[in-house]
């Protein structure tokens, strides 16, 4: 994938690691391999992955290792963003016995949800290849793992919509109601009163229908969000806005539905099954014997 992929929050990153651990391992630690096996016991082990995947997380899995054994050797024998064909070994382990199996389950818990987001991107952005329009995330994602998940969007080669709040304006009718500006001026007053206050800003505003995309387009929006719209509906859509601003499709989108926006010219199409309903990857960590 030739897809910039945004930097890993390695605060964040930790701080979900030390809670994924203490959740599984609690005060007594592993108690079936502290029991079981000697504390000398050292060995090795693969993580295979046995369906077709777009590996991310490679990263955050060796984190979560070396977390319980500094000294472990965690080898990725792939990269972030590659597609891997079903029994692939993604990475090779060696280190101690006890702390490899108290980590498999919390670093298998990442490395599958993360892959699956990333698989589930490669997908939606094969559906649109060879056209202009682009798949963008959204923030429906697990809590905490915004930036895990957003980095997966990335390896899998679709594109990262807002990260927050914080870095785009984004108008909705809640904020216009809330703001009491409902009536046939309120789009154009709003997009007024929030360029005044983060002029810097990429503003956006959604569209229920022809007639709010026209009030948004005048108003100077930077991108309209077609909500909910029908490829009908929204081909006119996108011939009254001419290029004078960017087009984002959102509501009701399928993977079956992408080729056929895409060919209606809009700009984007977001997806929040990107991360809200992926399927995790079968990834299992396969112990040595010999």
């Amino acid at each position: 994938m030739k897809t910039k992929l945004p930097e890993l929050d390695w605060t964040r990153i930790n701080t979900l690691i030390s809670l994924a651990l203490d959740e599984d391992l609690g005060k007594a630690g592993d108690v079936t391999s502290i029991s079981v096996i000697p504390p000398g016991t050292k060995t090795t082990a693969t993580l295979l992955a046995r369906e077709e995947c777009v590996c991310a997380g490679l990263q955050v899995a060796e984190a979560v290792f070396k977390r319980l054994d500094r000294n472990v050797k965690f080898s990725p024998l792939v990269q972030d963003g590659q597609l891997c064909r079903p029994n692939t070994v993604l990475a090779k382990i060696a280190g101690r016995a006890q702390a490899m199996l108290s980590a498999e389950r919390t670093a298998l818990n990442f490395l599958q949800r993360l892959c699956g987001v990333a698989t589930a991107s490669f997908h939606y952005a094969q559906a649109v290849k060879g056209s202009k329009t682009k798949i963008l995330d959204t923030r429906k994602t697990t809590p905490g793992w915004r930036n895990l998940e957003k980095y997966a969007v990335a390896a899998g080669g679709a594109t990262n919509h807002r990260i927050g709040l914080y870095d785009r304006i984004m108008i909705k009718d809640n904020h216009r109601t809330l703001a009491g500006f409902t009536n046939e001026n309120g789009i154009k007053d709003a997009v007024e009163k929030a360029r005044r206050k983060y002029p810097a800003l990429v503003l956006e505003v959604e569209a229920d229908a022809l007639d709010d995309v026209k009030k948004a387009l005048d108003a100077g929006a930077d991108c309209i969000l077609l909500d909910n719209m029908d490829n009908r509906t929204m081909k006119k859509a996108v011939a009254m806005v001419g290029g004078r601003a960017k087009t984002e499709a959102s509501g009701g989108i399928s993977l079956g539905r992408l080729a056929k926006i895409a060919e209606i010219g809009v700009d984007f199409i977001s997806c929040g099954s990107l991360t809200h309903s992926v399927k995790a990857i079968d990834i299992s960590m396969e112990i040595s014997t010999d």
